[in-house]
């Protein structure tokens, strides 16, 4: 996964050469940075980026001290000490020469109008946690792998945010332009500040771009942020050669019941991969954090309450810095530790237990995608979940997709983004209406919606005590993608009617592959089969998608134990019980509401008869008048 961070204050530089480029630890004062992480045993950071060759660097260079300051602390060239000696040689005076070194506008021109300027994006690249485990518990020949693949991993997301997402912008956003080449500072970490193993690597992207005519402006971040989907990518490519290599497979594990599962190698024992995590800490403070909550606002927080408390809890268990150590002595005391925790037979057969697992799903999944599928299965998710959708959010499910499809096997470039486009044409509605007299949006602004109904909800009952939930997002996806695969399945498969096109041929029957109903290699289409599906058969593939809210049965891929679900006669007769109170107490309320309007009746009669009788007076006696 990747995460994002802002580096704003002037000042941020030194966090990140004192403890960042230190292995998070606190290096020593008056020690230069080299001497520093020589000492400790820790990597120097490297340059990375097609932005470098504007710099005079070159990929893989070390990062130094002074080059962060200028770079990421002063806005400026990394060699700009340099640049200004010559040029004040050359007879231009102080001003100038410091000008000339700085790369857009000047962070004192910002300062100036009361702004506070963005000098960087800390990317922050680090695998699931059984690949951790692997890495820190595994033999030299496993640790190189895992290791090489994270390199390239890392080395494909930069290349995919140069060519499809970077942008430099001016003029207040008005002005905009490709910016295909970054200046990244990467440093590489080997744990956590608790000493357990975390594999992680800080990508410090420069918010500085350069443009064809030489000119250097700042990066359009927004797009950066919205594109963190690249996040995606890197697992994908990590976890598909990492399993290439060493002949292994991935397997779904919940970790947030509801919420989308987490693909972890097969094999990896659940006690280890709790054993290297932080995660069981933050649930405890975060359980408590919820309760108080709760009692201060009376309801259960919103998705954007759950992250704010999420940050607090993280940062109430983030222990302070350490003193970091060479990556051979954490080595040897992680083995240490788990020996001591587990035993010798879990953690030397770790490497083989995984091998083993993997070769048995490798033997049931066949290395292939039914690309017709995969686009039906990414536009239910996507828009189930989301409603109102982007390409990138399409791009992110199809990678998804491929992860939990082949488990881990290689897959063809391109299919991501092939996917992700049939999704979009078939089934994806653009909402986006370009006006005229104004630029025309690009692509990955276009905003859509699909032509499905939505699922109505559902209710889970608790587990441990715990009252009942309501059902996700992502399980009402699951669900009803499920469903539309299925009934797309029958009607692809069905024999056709008289008067409706054959619907499909017998080449592209999809075969039976144990767990997966996979019909074609990956990267070819079945033919004919958009012409397979009549209106009819259109229509019964969406109302299966709309009936798919309430499910009887267990569909493969739910998160959530079927003896959960609300369909239980127990589930039944606890919501049957909570019904009676809530129509006990609505029957309370407008029996107050009826004897409240009554009330307010009986006060106002009295004075509408009076004014009846003031208003009759006049014309009894205009009435009286004639008769006399």
């Amino acid at each position: 996964m990747i995460s994002v961070a802002k580096v704003q204050r002037r000042n941020a530089w030194r966090y990140y050469v004192r403890g960042v480029a230190f292995g998070d630890g606190r290096r020593p004062v008056g020690q230069s940075l080299k001497d520093a992480q020589e000492m400790a045993g820790l990597p120097p950071g490297v340059w990375r980026g097609r932005g470098l060759a504007a710099l005079g660097l070159t990929d893989g260079q070390v990062v130094t001290e002074r080059q962060m300051k200028l770079l990421f602390g002063e806005g400026r060239h990394p060699d700009a000490d340099r640049m200004e000696r010559e040029l004040l040689d050359d007879g231009a005076d102080p001003a100038t020469a410091r000008r000339a070194t700085v790369l857009g506008q000047p962070i004192e021109e910002i300062e100036h109008r009361k702004q506070t300027p963005l000098l960087a994006l800390d990317f922050v690249a680090r695998p699931q946690a059984s690949l951790v485990v692997l890495w820190a518990l595994g033999d030299d020949r496993t640790r190189r792998v895992i290791e090489r693949a994270h390199e390239r991993a890392i080395a494909t997301t930069l290349r995919w945010l140069e060519d499809e997402v970077a942008q430099t912008r001016w003029a207040s956003g008005r002005g905009r332009a490709k910016a295909p080449a970054l200046v990244v500072a990467a440093f590489r970490h080997y744990d956590n500040r608790n000493g357990f193993p975390l594999l992680h690597e800080h990508c410090l992207i420069a918010n500085r771009a350069q443009r064809p005519d030489g000119s250097w402006y700042a990066l359009d971040t927004a797009r950066l942020y919205k594109n963190i989907v690249a996040d995606t990518l890197y697992t994908l490519e990590m976890t598909t050669e990492v399993c290439e290599e060493l002949g292994l497979a991935t397997v779904p594990r919940e970790v947030t019941p509801g919420l989308r599962p987490v693909m972890e190698i097969a094999g990896v024992d659940q006690e280890l991969i709790d054993w290297s995590s932080t995660r069981r800490r933050i649930e405890d403070v975060l359980e408590g954090i919820t309760d108080d909550y709760v009692k201060k606002h009376g309801r259960l927080p919103g998705e954007r309450a759950r992250h704010g408390l999420a940050w607090w809890a993280a940062q109430e268990t983030r222990p302070d810095k350490k003193t970091p150590r060479p990556l051979d002595q954490l080595l040897a005391w992680w083995r240490v530790s788990a020996l001591l925790k587990f035993g010798q037979r879990m953690v030397n057969g770790l490497l083989q237990r995984c091998q083993a697992a993997g070769a048995a799903i490798r033997a049931r999944v066949g290395p292939w995608v039914d690309t017709v599928l995969a686009a039906v299965d990414v536009a239910a998710v996507v828009f189930t979940v989301r409603g109102v959708f982007y390409r990138r959010h399409v791009l992110a499910e199809a990678r998804r997709h491929l992860l939990e499809t082949l488990r881990g096997r290689a897959y063809v470039p391109g299919i991501d983004s092939y996917i992700a486009d049939r999704a979009l044409e078939r089934y994806g509605r653009q909402l986006t209406v370009p006006q005229e007299g104004r630029r025309a949006p690009a692509s990955d602004q276009l905003s859509y919606t699909a032509q499905f109904t939505s699922p109505s909800r559902w209710w889970i009952a608790g587990t441990d005590g715990k009252p009942p939930r309501e059902s996700t997002r992502y399980e009402r996806a699951r669900v009803a993608s499920h469903a539309l695969q299925k009934a797309i399945r029958t009607a692809l498969t069905a024999p056709p009617a008289w008067d409706e096109a054959p619907a499909v041929t017998a080449s592209a029957a999809p075969p039976s592959t144990g767990d997966h109903d996979q019909a074609a290699p990956h990267g070819v289409d079945h033919p004919g089969r958009a012409a397979a599906q009549s209106p009819a058969q259109r229509a019964a593939a969406i109302h299966a998608h709309q009936q798919a809210a309430m499910p009887l049965e267990y569909l493969e891929g739910r998160t959530t134990n079927p003896e959960t679900w609300i369909t239980s006669p127990q589930n039944i007769a606890h919501l049957a019980a909570l019904t009676r109170a809530a129509e006990v107490r609505g029957r309370m309320v407008e029996e107050q509401a009826d004897q409240t309007k009554h009330a307010h009746q009986a006060k106002q009669a009295p004075a509408a008869d009076a004014q009846q009788h003031q208003t009759a007076q006049p014309g009894q006696s205009r009435g009286a008048g004639p008769g006399l």
